[in-house]
């Protein structure tokens, strides 16, 4: 067997697992952000942005995330709109954006079940359209939709795999990548190890997070 040394081996394989771990904070943080900015325009946008949003949404969620991937690849490179051949770019933007169709249905199921009276309250204190969303709605909607936004989070680290497809230098192309070198198959256990290491402790984070909010109410 072509071995390389081990060193070498583990360098490839750890820049992949922390390109992983970049890739699922920062999709996560941004299909957070985009999700339920969309979720509010979809309440309180009016009609055209509830039905611009509403497409957004719709076409997100019932198109393959690799075809997705694969389509942003090609329209973000120089031949194209000339931003950037950065796959992992790529990968970002297209795990956020897609993620974020899911967060901003479960946000604004949320939203919705908040009584429409306290809107109205905390317009009457004073307070504008936009303070009482942020400081008196979102919270209460946030509160109620933390499973399955903790959901959400799991998958997309999960979906991070689907970035290889773009040749992104995540977890899995790293192992596939050191696979056909040393024709050892063990590094895609070593991937999945890798995963858990990601899931399972976002997992009791989530729980954790639940079980004081409920405690809270």
């Amino acid at each position: 067997m072509n071995l390389l040394p081990l060193d070498e081996n583990a360098a490839l394989f750890a820049q992949g697992y922390l390109t992983t771990l970049q890739l699922s904070i920062g999709a996560i943080v941004l299909s957070l952000v985009l999700g339920t900015i969309v979720a509010c325009l979809r309440v309180w946008g009016g009609a055209v942005l509830e039905a611009l949003t509403r497409g957004y949404v719709e076409f997100f969620r019932n198109t393959p995330l690799l075809v997705q991937l694969l389509f942003l690849a090609v329209l973000l490179a120089p031949a194209n709109l000339n931003i950037t051949r950065d796959a992992f770019v790529a990968a970002l933007i297209g795990l956020s954006i897609y993620t974020a169709s899911y967060v901003s249905e479960a946000v604004r199921s949320g939203i919705l079940s908040v009584d429409l009276r306290q809107m109205e309250a905390a317009r009457g204190l004073g307070l504008s359209q936009l303070e009482a969303i942020r400081f008196v709605v979102l919270p209460q909607a946030i509160r109620t939709v933390i499973p399955p936004l903790g959901n959400l989070s799991i998958a997309l680290v999960k979906n991070t795999a689907i970035a290889s497809g773009i040749a992104a230098n995540e977890m899995l192309k790293a192992a596939g990548v050191l696979e056909s070198r040393t024709l050892q198959f063990e590094w895609y256990y070593l991937a999945v190890l890798g995963y858990w290491t990601m899931t399972i402790p976002l997992a009791w984070l989530v729980g954790r997070i639940e079980r004081r909010l409920a405690y809270a109410r």
